[in-house]
């Protein structure tokens, strides 16, 4: 009997063939040597049976299928029961990251438009205080419940108890939910999740890394945490604010790690820099994977070291519209590390079947059809598009971006697929891999022709003193003038800080493609983007690199 489309189907199957098996466990109670206890856990028969009640009382209260619900909880037990239940119940959830701006916070939930809200009791006071949702009338609070109307999760749980299993009867097509972007080079996005999306993530990603039911996962973006119950892993939610990787404790995640024999470990590059810097094995991890940017040379070396013998390093390439696009491996992508460092772009590894990767023309303008868009030989520097399972089709309520970012295609057997423009660009090396050379909206273009980040920055960045570097553009396009932005490393004394900008020249000059940059400029501590805390915020760069200049 085939499941039905819907992530949640594999749920009931897992609870009868592994009933015992931990599926999440997170940090509850403060322990006496300054860890969280570990002592709120879910096991898959439990997931299984309060998800169903939580969707049957969800229904009770209006939440049905279809129903946009705004999700605003912290990562915890009540977070996976909610998405669960509104993945049975065939809701459309609408995820957007807590930590953006105020104001593209309000915009993203305007255009959402949901129907209900469920949060917290700081989310609800925000909701009244900042005219969050105000389409939402259906409203749950996960905790107490105040004067701002609705029921609470408590009651909606036991209001549902005994009704039995829950599954709507979704179609790949159906909605299955609104992730929004991160929103690094503009205001997030609602990406439009259908069904068909999710249970090929789930599919590609299995086939990609090799996973198996019965493995301990410690993801550290909590939305990748939603893949694991699918997949028949045990999930660990870290104890950390998950908005600032960068500011993890790697002792409390080396903790988590030791006491439940974690096998796996998701996390941002910025993520991956702190346990790199704190140094301390990762014993009985035997796969990493950290995507949301380029993970620097100098982290995978040193996480690779970390990891026993035998273990692997994946980077994936890929996007929330699409995921996972290409992947490497640390030990291939440290092969690559000379060329990155010479100006090659980074290397990002082999498309992920069946995914189809080709690169186009750059061009900023939309392109309706396939048959309008202008492939580019090998080697050659041009945007990425993909075709494939994951490869979504549309922004909820933003024609204007869904137009730029979707070129429609027919295929030999008149069906139509729709190739998604990732914004990035690149190119295929002549062995089949694909490197990435920054986003297509970050690229300067001078006098003498265009500069890409990922071609410029990675030289610069080798420099001893220097912590990371950004090329912006000042000026009207076509006629902008490169300048590199850089943060120095932490206590770099004033005497060595006088000679960085000289080295830099010298090392600008040694390279055609980077001859051209003549102005330097130090910032105290770049932009992020907030849910990687890895994506420099090149356009806020840009504007205060212009001032200087």
């Amino acid at each position: 009997m085939t499941e039905t489309c819907n992530i949640a189907a594999t749920l009931p199957r897992l609870a009868r063939e592994r009933p015992d098996q931990i599926a999440i466990r997170c940090p509850g109670s403060r322990g006496s040597d300054g860890f969280g206890k570990y002592d709120v856990a879910l096991t898959y028969a439990q997931l299984d049976a309060r998800s169903d009640a939580i969707a049957a009382g969800l229904a009770k209260h209006g939440i049905v299928r279809g129903t946009r619900t705004v999700i605003m909880v912290r990562p915890s037990p009540e977070f996976f029961l909610l998405m669960f239940a509104l993945f049975k119940a065939g809701a459309v959830p609408v995820l957007v990251d807590p930590g953006i701006d105020r104001r593209a916070l309000k915009q993203c939930l305007d255009e959402a438009q949901p129907e209900a809200f469920i949060g917290i009791p700081l989310a609800h006071i925000a909701r009244l205080i900042l005219g969050w949702a105000r389409s939402a009338k259906k409203l749950v609070t996960v905790g107490s419940r105040f004067g701002w109307g609705g029921t609470t999760l408590v009651k909606v749980e036991n209001s549902g108890t005994g009704a039995g299993a829950q599954l709507a009867d979704t179609q790949p097509d159906d909605i299955a939910g609104i992730l929004f972007t991160s929103g690094s080079t503009g205001v997030p996005k609602g990406v439009v999740y259908r069904h068909r999306h999710f249970v090929a993530q789930i599919e590609l990603l299995r086939d990609a890394f090799g996973m198996q039911p019965g493995g301990v996962d410690l993801p550290t973006f909590p939305p990748f945490a939603l893949f694991d119950p699918a997949l028949g892993l045990t999930s660990v939610i870290p104890d950390m604010d998950p908005t600032r990787p960068a500011s993890a404790d790697p002792r409390k995640l080396l903790h988590a790690i030791r006491t439940f024999g974690v096998t796996q470990l998701f996390g941002s590059p910025a993520l991956m820099r702190v346990l790199a810097d704190h140094g301390e094995k990762l014993a009985g991890v035997l796969r990493v994977t950290s995507a949301g940017a380029p993970v620097p040379p100098e982290v995978v070396e040193k996480i690779r070291a970390l990891l026993p013998e035998g273990a692997q390093f994946w980077t994936p390439y890929g996007a929330t519209e699409c995921l996972p696009v290409a992947v490497i491996e640390g030990r291939e992508l440290q092969s690559t590390r000379e060329q990155t460092e010479q100006g090659a772009g980074t290397c990002v590894g082999r498309p992920v079947a069946p995914n189809e990767v080709r690169i186009i023309a750059i061009d900023d303008a939309p392109i309706a059809r396939w048959s309008d868009a202008s492939p580019v030989a090998q080697g050659v520097v041009g945007e990425i598009a993909v075709a494939g399972p994951t490869a979504t089709d549309s922004y909820f309520n933003r024609e204007a971006a869904t137009r730029a970012a979707k070129i429609a295609e027919t295929l030999s057997d008149g069906s139509q697929r729709i190739v998604h423009r990732m914004g990035d660009v690149g190119y295929f090396d002549a062995q089949g891999r694909l490197w990435f050379c920054g986003r297509k909206t970050q690229r300067v273009e001078t006098r003498d022709g265009p500069l890409y980040t990922e071609q410029v920055e990675p030289i610069f960045n080798t420099h001893p003193d220097v912590k990371r570097t950004a090329l912006v553009g000042v000026g009207p396009q076509g006629r902008q003038e490169p300048v590199l932005c850089y943060e120095l490393q932490p206590n770099v004394p004033p005497i060595r800080r006088a000679s960085v900008v000289d080295a830099l020249r010298a090392m600008a000059a040694a390279h055609a493609h980077t001859a051209c940059i003549e102005r330097f400029l130090c910032h105290p501590a770049f932009p992020v983007d907030i849910r990687h805390n890895a994506k420099i915020g090149r356009e806020k760069l840009a504007v205060w690199a212009a001032a200087q200049v």
